[in-house]
């Protein structure tokens, strides 16, 4: 299959230009006769199909060698396209839409029978995001309103972020990808299920728990599902079950005080190197001088979390263009947007983690 390039000329800020419009328009088109385009939106790039046909599910998962099993995200371009494809639309959802929509936030609702099986993995829920970006909503609206859409990658590799990499995933396995651009935020949209009371995030994002207790009125917690290693349970949402943003050479986090965390990071650079290991570390940019490795990737300056977000799946993507097998990372604050960094750390990892702090209390 020969896999077009659409490129979109609008300036960051700016509208689409008439020959935009026209272009997505075409890449609509593809969607609507049964194909799959990639594209661009606030978050990563996605991966998109016709929601409401289950042969464009099946084509999704074969593209990416996703297993089945994995609900895709129904992505809409107005609200009242909820009460489409949910039923029981709570009352929470209305709230959260009117602070968060459009936006990258994601609800799991119970689903109408319109929702094919094989787009939902076989469950009874439906997880549905309004994308902010202006490129995914008109797509979404010039493919006929219901675009299911994981990231653009090869199942398990890192989410991309910029369309070198969705071309490197895709090409020849899709009908097309707009290249809109590199994503704003650089990690998936939050989940929330608002099937349980009270209800749960699923994947922490950008929408943090706290942003979201502050419109329902309660404290929201996190699934404990997405911080085990192997919980065991069926995923209601993408990203539970099975490892994800990996690159290919083995991860490990290392937590604890800043200097400890320096020490014990270079001891295993050492170790590494010695035995004929390239080597790569993931630090904030104070301590970009202070590491030992072949390769050394800046996350911003400590604390920055919006900045980390936005360069993870760019980093762990060039560790693999640099063929990079060890790879050290810094652990970051798991509070608020740090919540979100950690969990796709800890996925991409498979939860390889050096706690210092437990290492310490341990030897009292």
């Amino acid at each position: 299959m020969e896999t077009e390039i659409i490129r979109i000329k609008k300036d960051k800020g700016e509208g689409l230009s008439p020959e935009d419009l026209k272009n997505i328009e075409h890449a609509g088109e593809i969607i609507k006769k049964g194909g799959l385009v990639a594209f661009p939106t606030e978050t990563v790039y996605g991966l998109g199909g016709n929601a409401l046909e289950p042969e464009s599910s099946k084509k999704i998962y074969a593209a990416k060698g996703r297993p089945s099993d994995n609900p895709l995200i129904v992505h809409i371009c107005d609200f009242k396209d909820v009460y489409e494809i949910a039923r029981d639309v709570p009352e929470e959802a209305v709230k959260l839409a009117e602070v968060f929509w459009p936006g990258p936030l994601t609800m799991i609702l119970k689903k109408k029978e319109i929702v094919p099986n094989e787009t939902t993995g076989g469950l009874d829920t439906v997880a549905i995001r309004f994308p902010s970006d202006i490129v995914a909503r008109e797509l979404i609206r010039a493919s006929g309103g219901f675009v299911a859409a994981p990231s653009a990658n090869i199942s398990g590799r890192p989410s991309p972020t910029e369309v070198k990499y969705v071309i490197e995933d895709m090409s020849g396995r899709i009908g097309a990808i707009i290249d809109g651009g590199e994503g704003e935020i650089g990690i998936e949209s939050t989940i929330v299920d608002l099937t349980v009371n009270p209800p749960v995030v699923l994947r922490p994002g950008f929408i943090t728990n706290e942003m979201i207790g502050s419109v329902l009125g309660e404290g929201i917690e996190t699934d404990r599902a997405i911080i085990d290693a192997d919980s065991g349970l069926k995923p209601k949402a993408p990203g539970m079950k099975y490892r994800h943003y990996a690159p290919k050479g083995e991860l490990v986090i290392v937590e604890g005080k800043d200097e400890e965390v320096l020490s014990r990071i270079n001891e295993l650079l050492k170790e590494d190197r010695a035995s004929g290991f390239k080597t790569g570390v993931i630090c904030c940019d104070e301590n970009s001088d202070r590491y030992d490795a072949d390769a050394i990737k800046l996350s911003g300056k400590k604390g920055d979390t919006k900045e980390a977000a936005h360069r993870l799946y760019s980093i762990l993507r060039s560790f693999d263009d640099e063929n990079v097998e060890k790879i050290y990372s810094e652990g970051f604050d798991r509070e608020g947007f740090g919540a979100a960094i950690m969990n796709r750390l800890l996925k991409a990892a498979g939860h390889k983690i050096i706690n210092l702090n437990q290492v310490e209390r341990g030897r009292k």
